[in-house]
C-alpha cells in the first residue's frame, strides 16, 4: 500500500491505516480551512454509512441484470498475528484451534451461495486476497483458499491479476511458494518503517533484519510485482529517518511503493493510548509535518524514476500490470467473500456488520463461521446507490488518480458533465489551486501535484449530505 530540510519531530501521536474508518465526519467543501488529512477515501460510500438492509434482499435479485463479464473477486481473511497500533481494519488477533479451518468452511459455503446467485456466465477479471493478513493462513490453508476462489467462485487465478497482502513475519517460503504456483502476480508487504524505533512507536513489533529476510524470500519466490507499504507521520519520525526507510525500500527495487499518512483512529491501540491528548485533527503542526514528509517522499521516488499513480501509489515504469486491463473500478461490479468483504452492484453496496473493537469483531467472526449456506444468499448491511451517489462515486474513484477522469466518458455514462453536477465542489478545488488547468484541453479533469497532495481533503469533500449524515450517526463499536 502507499503513502518528508529537517522536519520537526512530531509530538502528536501517529496513526495510519490501509483501509480505515474516518477519524471524523468528512467536512463539506464549503467549510472553511480544509484540512489535508480529513480521511483516506479508498471506497465510496464508507462502511460507516451502511445500515441494515430491510427484508434482507436476495443476492439473486440484486445481481439480476448486472454485467458479469468483468467482475472483481475479493476474499477477506480476518486474522493477524498482532494488531498494529494504527490499525482499524476488520481483523482479530490470532485464531483459536480450528477457527481458521471453520472460517474457510464458511467462506466455501458463502462462495457456493454467491456463485449460485450470480447465475451465469460469470467472468472475473481480477482477484485479491486481503485482510487482516491472508498469509496468516498456513500454506495448506492458502492452497484451499485458492481452491475456493477457483473451483467454487469460478475465478481463473492463473489467467487474471491476483494481488495478495502479507506481513514480514508471515511471508514464509512455503506460503510464498503456494501463492506463486497459484498465479499471484502482486505481493503487497506491509513494512511501514525500516527503523525499528519507529515500528515500536507505531505499535508494530518487528525488526529490520526480519523485514529484509522477508523481502529476500519474496524476490526468491519470483512473484512479478512486489509492493512495499511505508507510513509517514510516525511519532519521532524526521526527514532523515523517512529517507532511511525510503532508501531501504528502494534497494529492493520494488515494482510499486505506497506511501501512507499516519492517522489516529478511534478504538485502535494508538487511539486509546492518546485519548487524553488533544484531537489530532486540530493539530495543524502535524498536518504540516505529514505534508512535508509526503512531498519529500514523492520527490525522492520521482527522482528515482517512479511514476505517480495516485497520492499514495508509485510505480516503476515498464513493469507488468498489477491490475486488470478490462476492469473499471467506477462501473464494474465486485464480489466480496468473507465477513469483512464488501460487494458492489450498480445499485447497492453491501457487506456484513462492521466493527473495530476486538470484542465486537470476534462476535461478528463467530457469527459468520456459524452461518448456514442459505444465509449467504442474502445481503444484510449496505447502502442503495441512487444516480447522485453513482456520479459521486465515479468522480471520487477517477479524480483521485493522477491521470484524472476523461470527461467524455463521464458525460456518456450520465448524460451530464462533471461541472454541471459538481460546480460548487470543483470551483472550490480550483480556488484552492488543486486542479490541473491544462486538463480541460486534453478532455480530462485531473488534480495537479498539489491537488494530489490534498487527496484526503478532495475525496471527503465529494461525499453527499446523506452519506455525511449516516457517517455522523454511526455508532462506533
Amino acid at each position: 500500500m502507499t503513502t518528508p530540510t529537517t522536519v520537526t519531530t512530531a509530538t502528536t501521536p501517529t496513526a495510519t491505516a490501509t483501509t480505515a474508518t474516518p477519524t471524523a465526519t468528512p467536512r463539506s467543501v464549503t467549510d472553511p480551512a480544509p484540512r489535508p488529512y480529513e480521511s483516506y477515501v479508498y471506497a465510496y460510500p464508507h462502511k460507516t454509512a451502511y445500515r441494515r438492509l430491510p427484508d434482507r434482499p436476495a443476492l439473486r435479485d440484486l445481481w439480476s441484470g448486472e454485467a458479469t463479464d468483468a467482475l472483481s473477486l475479493y476474499l477477506h481473511i480476518p486474522f493477524c498475528e498482532v494488531r498494529c497500533g494504527f490499525c482499524n481494519l476488520f481483523t482479530r488477533i490470532g485464531a483459536p484451534d480450528g477457527l481458521t479451518g471453520a472460517y474457510l468452511d464458511a467462506l466455501e459455503r458463502q462462495a457456493r451461495a454467491v456463485r449460485g446467485a450470480l447465475g451465469g456466465p460469470v467472468r472475473f477479471a481480477a482477484a485479491a486476497f486481503g485482510g487482516g493478513t491472508p498469509t496468516f493462513l498456513t500454506a495448506a490453508e492458502l492452497s484451499r483458499l485458492c481452491d475456493i476462489a477457483e473451483d467454487v467462485a469460478g475465478a481463473d487465478l492463473r489467467a487474471v491479476p491476483l494481488s495478495v497482502e502479507a506481513s514480514p513475519s508471515t511471508a514464509t517460503a512455503d506460503r510464498l511458494a503456494v501463492l506463486a504456483e497459484r498465479g499471484t502476480t502482486r505481493l503487497s508487504l506491509g513494512v511501514q518503517s525500516f527503523v525499528d524505533a519507529e515500528a515500536r512507536s507505531a505499535v508494530r513489533p518487528q525488526r529490520r533484519a526480519d523485514v529484509e529476510a522477508a523481502l529476500g524470500r519474496i524476490r526468491d519466490a519470483g512473484i512479478p510485482v512486489l509492493n512495499v507499504d511505508l507510513i509517514y507521520g510516525i511519532d519521532g519520525q524526521t526527514e532523515t529517518t523517512w529517507r532511511h526507510s525510503l532508501e531501504a525500500a528502494l534497494a529492493w527495487r520494488p515494482e510499486e511503493l505506497y506511501l501512507y499518512p499516519l492517522y489516529v483512529r478511534p478504538l485502535t491501540g494508538l487511539g486509546r493510548r492518546t485519548a487524553d491528548l488533544p484531537d489530532p485533527l486540530s493539530d495543524r503542526a502535524w498536518d504540516e509535518q505529514r505534508l512535508r514528509l509526503y512531498r519529500y517522499g514523492r520527490d525522492l521516488l520521482l527522482d528515482a524514476g517512479y511514476e505517480q499513480v495516485s497520492m499514495r501509489m508509485f510505480r516503476r515504469p515498464g513493469i507488468p500490470s498489477s491490475s486488470a486491463e478490462d476492469y473499471a473500478c467506477q462501473t464494474d461490479g465486485m464480489v466480496g467473500l468473507g465477513c469483512g468483504a464488501r460487494s458492489y452492484t450498480s445499485q447497492v453496496h453491501y457487506s456484513f456488520d462492521y466493527a473495530v473493537d476486538m470484542r465486537e469483531i470476534r462476535t461478528i467472526v463467530d457469527d459468520y463461521v456459524a452461518r448456514p449456506e442459505t444465509d449467504f444468499a442474502h445481503a444484510e448491511y449496505g447502502r442503495w446507490m441512487d444516480a447522485d451517489e453513482a456520479r459521486r462515486r465515479h468522480l471520487v474513484q477517477s479524480l483521485l488518480q493522477a491521470e484524472g477522469m476523461e470527461t467524455a466518458a463521464y458525460e456518456a455514462r450520465f448524460g451530464t458533465g462533471p461541472w454541471d453536477d459538481f460546480a460548487t465542489e470543483l470551483t472550490a478545488f480550483r480556488a484552492a489551486g488543486w486542479l490541473a488547468e491544462d486538463g480541460a484541453a486534453a478532455g480530462r479533469l485531473r488534480l495537479n501535484p498539489e491537488g494530489l497532495a490534498h487527496s484526503d481533503a478532495v475525496g471527503p469533500a465529494l461525499f453527499s449530505p446523506a452519506v455525511r449524515a449516516a457517517m455522523t450517526a454511526y455508532e462506533r463499536k
